[in-house]
């Protein structure tokens, strides 16, 4: 089991960080490994709703589709993805922090088979730096607005 937690504090209230972040079109600009998101299912986006998303990683093109399984607008955003030697799970949380700031903590949870789980000691450490690099670029992004 792979399960990592990275967390920043956006100088941005929680609406305009969810509104973005939880905006799977706006993945590309601020996730790195992030190459293109397409709807599988027609906008706005609901549970059930379901997106491919073509990453790169670790040198090689993963294609993937992820199901929004939990939705709070403005608040909480999971979505799971069961196809593939790495089944995950990403959560997106968005608390108030202080009068105008958002804590957004970006979860990655997922159980690899066969090789990747050999791999899954060594993918954490790998995805945690990725996800940290992410939020900094997502926290970037937001206060230069």
């Amino acid at each position: 089991m792979v399960d990592v937690h990275v967390e920043t504090v956006i100088n941005r209230p929680p609406d305009h960080v969810a509104a973005y972040a939880g905006n799977p079109d706006n993945a590309p600009e601020w996730y790195s490994n992030i190459k293109s998101v397409q709807w599988h299912t027609q906008p706005p986006m609901t549970v059930g709703s379901k997106l491919a998303f073509s990453a790169r990683f670790l040198g090689r093109t993963l294609d993937y589709v992820y199901e929004i399984i939990e939705l709070s607008p403005g608040q909480r955003l999971v979505m799971r993805t069961a196809q593939g030697p790495f089944p995950m799970q990403t959560t997106y949380a968005w608390t108030p922090e202080g009068q105008a700031s958002t804590r957004m903590v970006l979860r990655n949870t997922g159980s690899p088979a066969g090789f990747s789980k050999l791999a899954g000691a060594v993918m954490a450490p790998m995805m945690r730096r990725a996800m940290r690099k992410d939020l900094r670029k997502l926290k970037e992004l937001l206060e230069s607005r």
